[in-house]
C-alpha cells in the first residue's frame, strides 16, 4: 500500500462494484477485510452521491464471516447490541465498545512484546537443570513414549509387561532425576544465603 497514514479510498460504482483508487482495480469484500487485517484503514464512498458507506460494508463483512461459521461475536453480545439500539443506552455503547477493543489491542500488543523479549526466567541459575529434570521425569513416567502411558510395572507377568532391561533403564532414569533434583536443591539453597 502506498500511503498507510491516509485511509484507503474505495469507491462504489452504481453497479455495486468496489474500486480501489490506489491500485486502480476492483476489489471484493474479502480484499477489504484483508486490508483491514493488515492494519490499513479504509473508507468506502458512493461514487455518485459521495455518501460514506464504510460502516455498512464493515457490518456486511462481519455478517459474512458470522454466516460462514466464523463466530466471533457470541449470541448474548449480538442480542445486547440489538437491544442497545432500542434503549437510551445507545450513547454509551459505542464508547464502551471502542474502549474495550482498544484495551484488547493494547493487551495483545503487550503480550506479543513480552513473548518476543528474552524470558528473564531462562537466565536464572538452575533453570536449565530444572528443564532437563522435567524432561527426564516426563520421559521416565511415559516410558520414553509420547502417549503418556506409564505401562505395566516392572515384574508384571501379564502379556506386554516390561522386561528386566526396560525396568533397569527406568531405574537409571529415576536415579538421574534424583541426582539432578539434589543438585538443583543444592543450588537453590546456596541462592537463599
Amino acid at each position: 500500500m502506498a500511503q498507510t497514514d491516509k485511509p484507503l479510498l474505495i469507491k462504489r460504482y452504481a453497479s455495486r462494484r468496489l474500486y480501489n483508487t490506489e491500485t486502480s482495480d476492483y476489489v471484493t469484500l474479502d480484499d477489504i477485510a484483508r486490508f483491514i487485517r493488515d492494519g490499513r484503514e479504509v473508507q468506502i464512498v458512493d461514487l455518485k452521491s459521495g455518501d460514506d458507506l464504510t460502516r455498512q460494508y464493515l457490518l456486511q463483512i462481519i455478517a459474512e464471516h458470522e454466516s460462514r461459521g466464523e463466530n466471533v461475536l457470541p449470541i448474548n453480545v449480538l442480542t445486547d447490541l440489538v437491544r442497545s439500539y432500542t434503549t437510551q443506552a445507545t450513547s454509551v455503547v459505542p464508547d464502551f465498545l471502542a474502549a474495550s477493543f482498544e484495551m484488547l489491542r493494547n493487551g495483545q500488543s503487550q503480550m506479543l512484546e513480552n513473548m518476543t523479549r528474552a524470558n528473564p526466567l531462562a537466565a536464572m541459575p538452575g533453570m536449565e537443570a530444572m528443564r532437563a529434570q522435567q524432561e527426564a521425569f516426563v520421559k521416565a513416567m511415559t516410558g520414553g513414549l509420547s502417549g503418556g502411558s506409564t505401562g505395566p510395572a516392572a515384574g508384571d507377568d501379564t502379556p506386554g509387561a516390561q522386561s528386566g532391561d526396560d525396568a533397569g533403564a527406568e531405574d537409571e532414569n529415576l536415579d538421574e532425576i534424583k541426582k539432578q533434583l539434589a543438585e538443583l536443591q543444592e543450588k537453590l539453597s546456596k541462592m537463599d544465603k
